[in-house]
Parts: structure tokens; sequence; C-alpha cells
């Protein structure tokens, strides 16, 4: 008769083999992911679609969402619970696309790593195709293009940012010297060890990581690139605002210029550049007004202050933005880190100005001056990291 202990050990052996079986079946080859912000109507539509897409391919979902207050998060795990395929990984005090993208990126095992938008509108039957590509050893990364013969934009942009988007295309080949066809497509497959090797190189911020990987990539990846129609978004609405363009500029200084100074860094002084045509404005308009010069002059520097604090909230802090009490509360913080930068403004400007002819001339010095200690203040006290 058989002994307790030998039918514990035949149970015990029958149980691990169980879940290594398990374990062999949700071993990825395929890791999708999903970067999102309210997105919670779309997920569970899109889940499905590469249910059927993927058929036959091991493959998994990795939902990285910026903290969504439409329950994404909650919708994405509910999905999880029942199909093991399906990731969450929820962000706090950090959104950004490129950010999210790198994340799921380096959060997944499996030898490949597609990344697509969460609204629909890439095309998930292209996914066999791209990964057919990229298992041949002269293939790095796949790009679906809306560029090459047999892609179009679709309907999925509107005939303005269709235009922005070509002129965004021009500026990358032409400046970064990238090659593709479509640099700006969100809709691509990356071997992930090639990923790994170049994220430390990667924005977190912007939404263009597909230009980052290659541009940073330096010419080593061996691309290819697939046709598809970008389709209308049926759930939800665009997150791209026209202060993108500001990010997308910053992005391609930051890469023309071998990433000696951040995006972020670039955004705040693409930011001060806007500031400056304000501040000239707003000291022009006081100045006719007749308004004496040094109390135009701080005028014009707290109208371009408030210029500049809003547009960095929105754009270059985008992922630590203030809102409702706490941006009223930064507001009058960046008013008092920057304050001394105003005293060196008015003290240049003054020191400069020699009568009504140089006012451009007296304003803009003494604006650069005072810009100095905008940054290190900026992101030391009024955005800083919780």
């Amino acid at each position: 008769m058989e002994s307790a202990a030998s039918i514990a050990q035949g149970t015990a052996e029958q149980s691990l083999d169980e879940r290594r079986q398990m374990s062999d079946a949700h071993v990825a080859e395929l890791s999708v992911v999903l970067p999102s912000f309210n997105e919670a109507k779309n997920i569970p539509i899109l889940i499905e679609l590469l249910d059927k897409a993927l058929a036959g391919v091991a493959w998994e979902a990795i939902v990285v969402d910026d903290n969504s207050p439409d329950g994404t998060t909650e919708v994405a795990r509910s999905i999880a619970q029942s199909d093991p395929r399906v990731r969450v990984i929820r962000r706090i005090g950090r959104r950004s696309l490129s950010g999210a993208c790198i994340e799921g990126i380096l959060s997944s095992s499996a030898p490949f790593v597609a990344v697509m938008d969460a609204d629909l509108q890439h095309d998930e039957t292209l996914l066999p195709k791209m990964l057919a590509a990229i298992r041949q050893d002269d293939t790095d990364l796949v790009v679906a293009s809306r560029k090459v013969e047999g892609g179009t934009v679709g309907e999925g942009l509107s005939a303005v940012r269709a235009w922005g988007s070509n002129i965004a295309n021009g500026l990358a080949q032409k400046l970064l010297n990238v090659t593709l066809s479509d640099p700006m497509s969100g809709f691509f497959m990356v071997r992930r060890e090639k990923a790994e090797e170049i994220a430390p190189k990667l924005s977190p911020m912007g939404f263009k990581v597909l230009l980052d990987l290659v541009s940073s990539a330096g010419g080593t990846l061996k691309i290819k690139e697939l046709p598809f129609t970008f389709r209308e978004r049926q759930h939800g609405e665009s997150k791209l605002d026209t202060l993108v363009t500001l990010d997308y500029f910053g992005l391609l200084l930051a890469k023309y210029f071998g990433d000696i100074v951040s995006v972020r860094f670039l955004m705040f002084g693409l930011v001060g550049l806007s500031g400056l045509v304000v501040h000239l404005v707003a000291l022009r308009i006081f100045l006719l007004g007749g308004m004496e010069f040094n109390l135009a002059q701080t005028a014009a520097s707290f109208v371009a202050m408030t210029s500049n604090f809003f547009l960095n909230n929105q754009l270059t802090y985008r992922d630590r933005r203030l809102r409702g009490f706490k941006a009223l509360i930064g507001l009058l913080t960046f008013y008092a880190v920057c304050s001394v930068g105003v005293l060196a403004n008015v003290g240049v400007a003054n020191l400069i100005y020699a009568g009504p002819s140089y006012w451009w001339f007296a304003g803009t010095a003494g604006a650069i001056m005072g810009a100095v200690w905008n940054y290190a203040a900026s992101s030391a006290l009024t955005w800083r990291k919780s």
C-alpha cells in the first residue's frame, strides 16, 4: 500500500508540473504596450481585438495608465483578473506618453515588444506581419508607416494635423538624419534587448518615443516599414494639444545637440522665449500708455512670468501639473522664487536704457538676466517632485 509520504510527494510533483505548464503557457513571445489616459471604453474592445489578431501567438498586453480619472486602471485590472495575459501599470505623478511607453517596454521579459495607442486608431491586424518581420535576424525595429506605399492617414487625422505631421516628419528627417518615412508614428515593434540598450538615452517626456528611439540609436537599428491606415478614434478625445508643438521642438533640439541638455530644460527655454515676446509686447503697451520705464519694466516682467507659469504648467511640467488651489499656490511660489530675477531684470535694463529708441534692447537684456534664476528655482520649489 502506498504510504502517505509518497502520495504527498506525488501530489507535490504533480502540482509543480501543473504550475510549470501554466507558467510555460503564459510565457509571452510578444508584449503589446498600451500607454493610456482616459481609455476606459477602448481597453476592453482593444483586448478582444488583440485576442483575435494574435491567435496562435504567445502574447501579453501591458496597460500603462497615467492614473486616468475615468477608471481606465480599474477596467484593465478587472480584465486581468480573468485573463493572465493582461497586466496593468498605474503611474502616479508622472504623466507622459513617452515615459509610459518606456516603462512598459522595460517591464516586459518578452523578446519582442510592440507599442500601440489604446484609442483603436492603430490597426491591430498588422501585428502578426510585424512579428513575422522582426523574427528575422536582419530586423531590429518594424514601424507601421502611414507614408510608405499602401499606407495612409485615413480618417484618423484632420487636415490641419496631417499638415503638421508632414512638417514634423520633414524636420526630423533633415535635422536628425532620420531615414524613416514616418518618424512620427506611434505604432512599432522592437527587439526588447535593443530597446534595453537604448533606454538610458531616452527622454521620459514628450509623446514621440519612436523618433527618440531611432535618433538615440545613432543608425545602429535595422529597420523595416510596413504600410498601415490610421483609423478614426471611436471613443474619448485626442490627448494631443497645440502645446505639444513646443514639446516636439524641444525633443528635436535635444537630439540635435546630442542630449547636452535635457528636454525639460529646452522646453523651459522655449517657453522662456515665448515669455520674452510677451514681455516686450507688454512693455511697449505700458510705455505707450505713459508709464515710467522702471514701473513698466516691472509690470511687463510679471505679465511674462504669469504667461510662463501657465505654459510651463501645461507643457514643461505636464507630468507634475498643478491644478486647482495648488496651481494658485504654485503661481505665487513662482512669483516668489523669481523675484530675485525680477530685481536683476529691472536693474540691468535700467543700466542699459538710454532713451525711448533703446526700449527693446534694454527690455531684452533685463529679461534674459532675470531668466537665469527661473529654471533651477521653479524645478526645486514650484514643481518639485512630491
